[in-house]
C-alpha cells in the first residue's frame, strides 16, 4: 500500500456505528471516576527508574536495568554500596530488556536485536573494565543459550543459525577470548539441545510430522538414530526434558503424559525409572527453585489464578515462610549467589510495580533494593481481582478483571454502577494472561475502563485439554470464550452490552480482527497490534528458525498444504471479511516484525481504503513484534485512549508532543482518531510522517 496517507472524498460519508458520537451512558459511567488523578502515560510505559536486579554468582555485585540518557542499559554497584552504582554499556538505540551473569561473577551476557527484526545477538561486557564484545557478529542470525554451568566458568554453550537459518548449531564460546568452537553441526534438523552441567550436551529434540516430537541421546556430539521418547501432538505444549543435576544423574521433566496438567517428574538416568516429584491437578507444575550447586529441585510454584510456591524438602521451606510473611503480595526468586547465601527477590501485588530485594539468608534480613516505578507511589491503582468464567460449553477461564478505582466502593469485584469495558487479549495464543501489577490494566482503568483479560482455550498453562481445546478454533471456539467473557461482564453488572471494546496484540491482534468482522455487532471499536489478518499469509511468512514448529502451526491452526486446510485458514482469516467491519478500528505494526510481518496489516488496511471503511494506521519503522521503544509504545498507546476516548466515552490525556518523540507513520485514516491529524501537523519539520 502507499506510505502516503490517502484521503478519501467517500470516506466521510460512511457512517460507522459508535464513531461518531459516544452513547450517553457510556460518557456518563466513565465521567464517574474524573476525580481521580489522570496517570500520565510516562509513568506508566515510560522507562522504569530500575528493574531486572541480579546479584553475581561470587556474590560481590549486583546489577540491574535502568536508562542511561534516556535508553535502558545495564548498571553494576557493589553488593554493599548501591551508592557506587555505574553504566556498565552505553546502547544509545534498542533498550537491553534483560540480562545474565556468567559463572565467572566478571562477565554479563546480554543479548539485543536491531530495530526489534529478532535477529539476537550476543554480547558481554567484562564487569571491573567495562570493555564490550559482541560474541556473535553475525547478521540474519538468532543466538540462543544452550548451557551455562558453575561447574565450567569460563565458557558457555550457545546455539546460532548463521549457517542455515533453520536450524541451529551448537558452538562452545570461550568467554575470555571470544572463540567460538563449533560442537554440533546440526544436520539432523534437531530443533533443541540439553547439555549437563559440564557443558556436555546429552540430549536433542526433533518434530514429528504430526505436531509431537521426538526425544534423542547425544553421545560424543552425534545424535543418536532411535529416539529414547516419543511425544505425541497432544502433549507437545505440556511435556518436555528440563534439565539435569548437577551431577548428571538425574533429569528432570514437565511432563503430561498419562494425566492433563504437566507434573514435575525425576527420572533416574542409569535406570530410567521415574517418580513424580510435583503435581497439581488444576494448572502445570510452572517455576522451579533448584540448589545452585547440586541441581536438585527445592521447590516449585503452580499458577492458577495466582501464583503459589510449595517446597521440596526443609532446604528452603523456611526461607519461603519467612518471604511470605514480610513480602505484601507474591514474590519470586531471581537470582542467587552460588553459595546460596543471598538472593535477589522480586515482589509485587496488583496495585505495586516490582520491588526488588537482597535477601540473606544466614542473618534473616531482607533489604529493599529498589523499586522499578518509585513515581506511580500515591497515585490512584487499581485492584486486580481473579475470577472464574464459564464458556458455554462448560470449561471455567481463569481470567483478571481491574475496575476503575474508586468504582466499586464495597470492593465485591463489581462496579456500583456498570462501566465502559475493554477486553484486552493475551498473545501467543499460547501463553496466558496471570495475576499481577500490569500497566495497560492500570492506564486503562484510569481511564475509566473495567478492563477484562480472558485466558481462553488454548492458553498455556491449564493443562493440555484446555490447551487442545483450542485446536482448530481460531476465530471460532477461541472466539466465544472472548464473547462468554463478555456477556458473564455484562450479566454481573460490570458494564453493558454496547460499552465494549477488544483490544490486543498478536494473536490479541487477530482476535481483535476476528472480532470486527466475525461479530461485528458485538463490540463498540477494536485496537489491533502486530495483528495478523490472513492466516495463509501468516503462515507463509513465518521466520525460518520457526520451521520445526510447522507441524504443530498446522494441527493447531489449519494445513495449508491441504485443500481442507487452506479453506479452513481461509475461513478464519479476517481479511476475507473486511466488508463486515461496521465498528471503529485502530491498527498498529511494527515495520520489522518477522513473525507478523507488516503486510497483515497492510492488506487489511487496503481492503478496508477499497470499501470506504474508515481505518486509523500507525507503523513505527524501528520496531518489531510489539513496541520496545517507550517513546513509539506511549506514542501510540496515546493514540489509543484518544481514538477510545470517542469510542466509549473515558478520559484521555492529550496526544501532545508524543509523536514528534516518536517514529511514528501514519499511512491512513489519521483523520479517525481524535487529535492525531493536529499531532502530526504539529510535528517539526523532518520528522517522520
Amino acid at each position: 500500500m502507499s506510505k502516503t496517507a490517502i484521503l478519501l472524498a467517500a470516506a466521510a460519508a460512511v457512517t460507522v456505528a459508535g464513531c461518531s458520537t459516544v452513547p450517553e451512558q457510556a460518557a456518563t459511567g466513565a465521567a464517574a471516576f474524573t476525580g481521580n488523578t489522570l496517570i500520565p502515560r510516562e509513568a506508566l510505559f515510560g522507562n522504569p527508574q530500575r528493574t531486572g536486579g541480579q546479584i553475581s554468582p561470587d556474590g560481590r555485585w549486583l546489577s540491574w536495568i535502568a536508562p542511561r540518557d534516556g535508553v535502558l542499559n545495564i548498571w553494576v554497584a557493589p553488593v554493599d554500596n548501591m551508592a557506587g552504582a555505574r553504566a556498565l554499556t552505553n546502547e544509545r538505540a534498542r533498550p537491553i530488556r534483560s540480562h545474565f551473569w556468567a559463572p565467572d561473577g566478571r562477565t554479563i551476557l546480554f543479548v539485543n536485536d536491531r530495530g526489534g527484526d529478532e535477529n539476537f545477538r550476543l554480547f558481554g561486557v567484562n564487569v571491573e573494565t567495562g570493555q564490550e564484545r559482541l560474541f556473535t557478529p553475525f547478521d540474519r542470525t538468532q543466538v540462543r543459550v544452550v548451557g551455562i554451568s558453575p561447574l565450567v566458568p569460563d565458557r558457555i554453550l550457545i546455539s546460532a543459525n548463521n549457517r542455515d537459518p533453520r536450524w541451529h548449531d551448537v558452538h562452545s564460546l570461550d568467554l575470555a577470548s571470544g572463540q567460538l568452537t563449533p560442537v554440533i553441526i546440526n544436520t539432523a534438523n534437531v530443533s533443541g539441545w540439553l547439555a549437563d552441567a559440564n557443558l556436555v550436551v546429552r540430549g536433542a529434540a526433533k518434530a514429528t510430522p504430526d505436531g509431537g516430537s521426538q526425544v534423542f541421546t547425544v553421545t560424543n556430539n552425534v545424535v543418536s538414530a532411535t529416539p529414547i521418547e516419543t511425544i505425541g501432538m497432544e502433549d507437545a505444549l505440556t511435556t518436555g526434558p528440563a534439565g539435569f543435576t548437577t551431577d548428571g544423574r538425574t533429569l528432570f521433566w514437565r511432563d503430561s503424559r498419562g494425566r492433563n496438567t504437566a507434573a514435575l517428574v525425576a527420572q533416574d538416568v542409569a535406570t530410567g525409572q521415574r517418580r513424580v516429584v510435583a503435581e497439581n491437578a488444576r494448572a502445570d507444575i510452572g517455576g522451579v527453585l533448584t540448589d545452585p550447586r547440586t541441581g536438585e529441585v527445592q521447590a516449585y510454584s503452580v499458577n492458577y489464578l495466582r501464583n503459589e510456591w510449595t517446597p521440596v524438602g526443609n532446604a528452603v521451606a523456611a526461607d519461603l515462610r519467612f518471604l511470605d510473611e514480610r513480602i505484601d503480595g507474591e514474590f519470586s526468586v531471581v537470582s542467587r549467589t552460588l553459595n546460596d547465601d543471598r538472593w535477589v527477590v522480586a515482589s509485587f501485588a496488583s496495585t505495586d510495580p516490582a520491588s526488588f530485594w537482597l535477601y540473606d539468608r544466614r542473618a534473616r534480613t531482607l533489604n529493599k533494593l529498589f523499586d522499578t516505578r518509585p513515581e506511580l507511589a500515591g497515585l490512584p491503582l487499581a485492584r486486580m481481582h481473579p475470577v472464574e468464567i464459564p464458556t458455554r460449553d462448560g470449561k471455567v477461564m481463569p481470567s483478571y478483571l481491574t475496575l476503575p478505582a474508586g468504582s466499586d466502593t464495597n470492593n465485591d469485584g463489581r462496579p456500583d454502577r456498570p462501566v465502559p469495558m475493554v477486553m484486552v487479549v493475551h498473545g501467543g495464543p499460547w501463553a496466558r494472561d496471570a495475576y499481577g501489577f500490569n500497566s495497560t490494566h492500570q492506564w486503562l482503568a484510569n481511564r475509566g475502563y473495567a478492563v477484562l483479560a480472558v485466558n481462553f482455550r488454548g492458553s498455556t498453562g491449564f493443562g493440555k485439554d484446555f490447551i487442545n481445546a483450542g485446536n482448530l478454533e481460531w476465530g471460532r471456539k477461541m472466539h466465544d470464550d472472548l464473547i462468554d467473557g463478555k456477556e458473564w461482564a455484562v450479566r454481573r453488572g460490570v458494564t453493558t452490552s454496547d460499552r465494549v471494546a477488544i483490544m490486543g496484540g498478536s494473536y490479541g491482534g487477530y482476535a481483535t480482527l476476528a472480532g470486527l468482522t466475525f461479530t461485528p455487532d458485538r463490540f463498540a471499536c477494536g485496537v489491533s497490534i502486530v495483528g495478523p489478518s490472513n492466516l495463509k499469509t501468516l503462515l507463509a511468512t513465518i521466520p525460518p528458525y520457526w520451521e520445526a514448529a510447522r507441524a504443530q502451526f498446522a494441527t493447531r491452526m489449519g494445513d495449508p498444504s491441504t485443500p481442507q486446510g487452506e479453506a479452513l485458514l481461509r475461513e478464519r482469516s479476517p481479511l476475507f471479511f473486511a466488508d463486515r467491519i461496521q465498528r471503529p478500528l485502530l491498527i498498529g505494526q511494527g515495520a520489522n516484525d518477522p513473525r507478523v510481518v507488516q503486510a497483515e496489516s497492510d492488506q487489511i488496511v487496503d481492503a478496508m481504503r477499497a470499501r470506504n471503511i474508515p481505518v486509523t494506521y500507525v507503523v513505527f519503522p524501528d520496531e518489531g513484534h510489539g513496541f520496545a521503544r517507550p517513546v513509539n509504545n506511549i506514542a501510540f498507546n496515546a493514540v489509543t485512549e484518544n481514538f477510545l476516548s470517542r469510542c466509549l466515552g473515558g478520559r484521555a490525556e492529550p496526544i501532545g508532543n508524543t509523536l514528534a518523540l516518536s517514529t511514528a507513520k501514519v499511512p491512513h485514516g489519521a483523520e479517525y482518531a481524535p487529535g492525531l491529524a493536529e499531532a502530526l501537523a504539529a510535528r517539526p519539520a523532518g520528522a517522520a510522517q
